[in-house]
Order: C-alpha cells, then sequence, then structure tokens
C-alpha cells in the first residue's frame, strides 16, 4: 500500500500523522511512505529524518493525495484538502463529524473512505486512539490553568482589593479589612 502524509495545513497545529520510526515500520512491511516535504518540521522532524527511515518526500500536498492510496493526517482536511481526494482513497485522521456536515458531505462526495480516529474502538469499548490524546490533555490541564492563575494574579493591578477580599477563606475574621492580594 502507498502511504501519503501531507504537512497539516490547519492554523496553530504542529503535528504530523506519522513519524520516521513508523515509515520503518511500514516500508519494512513491503510499504511505500511519500511525505510532503517539511510534513514534520513543527514537530522537530526533518525531511532527512523521513528519507532515512525509508520514506520518498514530495514536493506538494498534490503529489501525496494524487499517489497515495492511504492518506494519514493528524486534523481533519480542511476544504481545499477535501478537493484533492478521490475514490477508492482511505483517510485516517481525527474527523470530529458530527458538527461539520460540509465536511461529511464533502468526504462523502468524494467516495472515500474515512477513518476517524476518535471513532475506533478497541477491546470493551477502549479508545485507543483517543485514549493517549486525553490523558495528554489532563496532565497539561493543571499546568496550564495554574499558569493562566499566575498570569492573572500577577500584580495589584490584576484585580480589585474586592475580588481579593472575596476569595478570602470565610472564616477569616479580617477579610474585609486586609487588601493584601490572596495566594491560590
Amino acid at each position: 500500500m502507498l502511504v501519503g502524509v501531507p504537512k497539516e495545513i490547519k492554523d496553530n497545529e504542529y503535528r504530523v500523522g506519522i513519524v520516521p520510526s513508523t515509515v520503518r515500520e511500514l516500508t519494512d512491511k513491503g510499504h511505500e511512505v511519500v511525505v510532503e516535504t517539511r510534513a514534520g518540521s513543527g514537530a522537530g522532524l526533518s525531511d532527512a529524518d523521513y528519507k532515512a527511515a525509508g520514506a520518498e518526500i514530495v514536493a506538494d500536498a498534490d503529489a501525496v493525495y494524487g499517489r497515495a492510496e492511504l492518506i494519514v493526517k493528524v486534523k481533519e482536511p480542511l476544504a481545499a484538502e477535501r478537493k484533492k481526494l478521490r475514490r477508492g482513497q482511505v483517510l485516517f485522521a481525527y474527523l470530529h463529524l458530527a458538527p461539520d456536515r460540509e465536511q461529511t458531505e464533502d468526504l462523502m462526495q468524494a467516495g472515500v473512505t474515512a477513518i476517524a480516529y476518535e471513532t475506533v474502538t478497541g477491546a470493551p469499548g477502549a479508545l485507543p486512539l483517543l485514549t493517549p490524546m486525553s490523558e495528554v490533555a489532563g496532565r497539561m490541564a493543571p499546568q496550564v490553568g495554574a499558569a493562566a492563575w499566575k498570569r492573572r494574579t500577577a500584580g495589584a493591578a490584576c484585580c480589585s482589593p474586592a475580588y481579593r477580599v472575596s476569595r478570602r477563606p470565610a472564616s477569616s475574621s479580617s477579610a474585609a479589612a486586609s487588601p493584601e492580594p490572596m495566594r491560590p
């Protein structure tokens, strides 16, 4: 099978559908992999990394979509990418089709077999492709929240004394008189 990896074009998306070690696994099993030039650059992976793993580097997305039987992406294809899809191809990506009727209709019209990462199930209803994303988000959420809180509470100008006083525990008898900032 010819596997294609286009560069993600969605704003602020720096991930890549396949890393070089996966290219090596695929090519060792007899598959061919074409990777759009600089597809991995946002993730710190070079064309040389992909080439060393056995991928062919191609000049643009048209070359990937035009040749590949299986397209592997991270995010759902944008309208411009959906126009490049053709009947018989398999698309593997996070698709989030429920709120996106236009994408759903475009994929149906293109005649692709679209497999959404978020719907792949394993043994007893497990979501093996969604679970790692949720675990990463769960680990990052407290850190992002703490950083946001720190920015919000840094310096006296960030919030009024009334806000700081209202954040004091109810057991404090001097809450109304104290203008000191609260610490999280």
